[in-house]
């Protein structure tokens, strides 16, 4: 069975797809092992799940890994930010920030504050 036309496999071995243009929330796609809703707008060039991704997997794109999945994520959903961290850039947001206590970010200067304080 093959994939949904507006969705790009770059490397068989790839556990998602690449959006070849935007895609809606509540459309569907063929994975190519079965249908899957897109749970929110998915821009141009973004990422969306090829199928079931556990937290702590590996998600593959050119077949190789880009990065891990922080949750689980169904097919047919966006991959970026909010449910993978990357294994190349890190992935700053304020609540880890927060939670860092002891623990400063690399962008920190002295005494824990941001690069202009």
């Amino acid at each position: 069975m093959t994939h949904d036309h507006r969705l790009i496999l770059l490397d068989p071995r790839d556990t998602i797809f690449v959006a070849r243009v935007r895609l809606r929330v509540g459309e569907t796609v063929e994975t190519g092992a079965g249908m899957a809703v897109i749970d929110r707008d998915i821009a141009l060039a973004h990422k969306v799940a090829r199928r079931a991704i556990a937290p702590g997997e590996k998600i593959l794109k050119y077949g190789a890994p880009i990065g891990v999945a922080t949750t689980t994520i169904a097919a047919g959903s966006h991959v970026h930010v909010h449910n993978m961290k990357s294994d190349y850039t890190p992935t700053y947001h304020l609540e880890d920030e927060r939670g860092a206590a002891g623990n400063p970010s690399p962008l920190a200067g002295e005494g824990g504050r941001g690069a202009a304080g």
